[in-house]
């Protein structure tokens, strides 16, 4: 079973899947994958993508870029651990625990290039625009699955669409990563018409990839009886790293920028690290508020990370099997002082840090900046649709399509492929550029 998870098939287009027959003892498979990933176009603009707070002025903060890398060096020594793990469980099989390491490192480094410019807010806007828009005769014409794709937009699925579709071989394989690491980064397997049956915009490919989808969990062996799918083991470990580093780093994130005090994160490291632990650092008068909060943060990450891998073990048959398996991981937690911690970070991100009055004023502007390319964008798209000929769009529709470059829609799409493309240029964009393409459009930026 699990030499069918670790699968080092590749993608290249439609009925074109082959075996990655190029290895070198220096460089695997997933090696690549990790490789083909850190040197994309898409992870080096995440440098200038909002984390949790808009166009920061202060160098420290996260960016997506930063917090991707942080949360792959969290799985790759859950990777690594998982490894050794998986390779004393299925002894006849043979399985390198850094195989195991890079393919979790490299789903890490990849779960968040497709989150649009502006985090979650950004992600908001497309979503409420679309909603708001969606009985205006340029959307009418979409059906009905395609439509739930646009309303519930999730940055999991822009993600899993990038690498597997847009990013260096457009529509033949994306970045060609190995059906491992493609498994290992999908937390939903399900589309988008699942989400108004969760009550939560969650969900993995749109309806464009929905035949890969399924040919990729058919090879991986996680396509149930019923045709729903299950999760990937490793991708339990993916979701893990990400949730063990970003309610923490937010925390250190609010208190370099001063919007929380040191004394607010008090109760959630003494119950991760210790009242000992917590009480010498605080005292130390060496350290600044700043470097304190970061000492804490490092042990916190090893603690929950430890402990992760132990839930991992303790509850993997559950994991592997057809109809039990959980939520996530933390959900399996067994220290309640851990699931605790977890709980309070985000009451007070919730309370302080996601209220702070710059970053209000900051989401508010995003959302006419968002709003602002998708009026003229998928106006423009729906005009070439219909007309069939840019030499026959008005001046302005014409040249917004000119902007997009190689992202533009093409004549041969269907609709639904064109807005497609809107949104993935969209997405694409960094947060200075879609601030400087939406003031353009708006006559602002001459």
């Amino acid at each position: 079973m699990f030499k069918k998870l670790l699968s080092n098939k590749r993608y290249y287009g439609i009925g074109d899947i082959r075996d990655d027959d190029e290895q070198k003892y220096y460089r695997s498979s997933f090696h690549k994958d990790y490789d083909r990933v850190i040197f994309s176009n898409s992870f080096r603009r995440l440098s200038k993508k909002t984390q949790v707070h808009p166009l920061s002025k202060n160098d420290h903060v996260h960016n997506r870029l930063t917090h991707s890398l942080e949360v792959a060096s969290v799985g790759r020594s859950l990777g690594l651990r998982a490894g050794e793990f998986l390779s004393r469980k299925y002894s006849e099989v043979k399985i390198d625990p850094y195989d195991v390491a890079y393919i979790i490192q490299t789903a890490c480094l990849a779960h968040d290039i497709g989150n649009p410019p502006f985090g979650h807010a950004g992600e908001e806007v497309i979503k409420e625009w679309f909603n708001k828009n969606k009985n205006e005769i340029f959307l009418k014409e979409l059906l009905s699955n395609e439509l739930e794709d646009f309303i519930h937009i999730d940055g999991n699925a822009q993600s899993f669409r990038i690498v597997s579709q847009i990013e260096n071989n457009l529509f033949c394989g994306g970045m060609r990563l190995t059906f491992a690491t493609l498994g290992a980064l999908v937390k939903y397997p399900y589309p988008s018409a699942r989400c108004e049956h969760l009550g939560k915009s969650k969900f993995n490919f749109f309806q464009s990839e929905a035949e890969f989808f399924k040919t990729l969990f058919l090879e991986l062996g996680l396509l149930k009886i019923d045709g729903s799918y299950k999760r990937h083991p490793l991708s339990y470990l993916m979701e893990a790293s990400d949730d063990i580093c970003y309610g923490l780093l937010d925390l250190q994130d609010a208190v370099e920028l001063k919007i929380i005090t040191l004394e607010d994160t008090k109760k959630i490291f003494t119950l991760i690290c210790g009242n000992e632990e917590v009480e010498n650092i605080y005292e130390d008068e060496n350290y600044s508020d700043i470097k304190k909060v970061s000492r804490l943060v490092a042990i916190s990450i090893h603690n929950l990370a430890v402990h992760t891998m132990g839930v991992f073990e303790d509850n993997f048959d559950a994991i592997i099997s057809d109809d039990n398996q959980p939520k996530d991981l933390i959900e399996c937690f067994t220290n309640e002082e851990y699931k605790s911690a977890i709980l309070e970070a985000k009451k007070l991100a919730s309370a302080k840090i996601f209220n702070e009055k710059r970053k209000i004023e900051l989401e508010l502007g995003a959302y006419n900046i968002i709003e602002t390319l998708l009026d003229n964008l998928i106006h423009a798209t729906y005009d070439f649709y219909k007309k069939g000929d840019e030499t026959k769009l008005p001046f302005r529709y014409k040249r917004a399509l000119e902007l997009m470059g190689e992202d533009r829609p093409q004549k041969r799409q269907s609709l639904y492929n064109m807005y497609q493309r809107v949104v993935d240029y969209i997405v694409g964009m960094t947060d200075n550029h879609a601030k400087y393409v939406a003031n353009q459009l708006n006559g602002m930026g001459i």
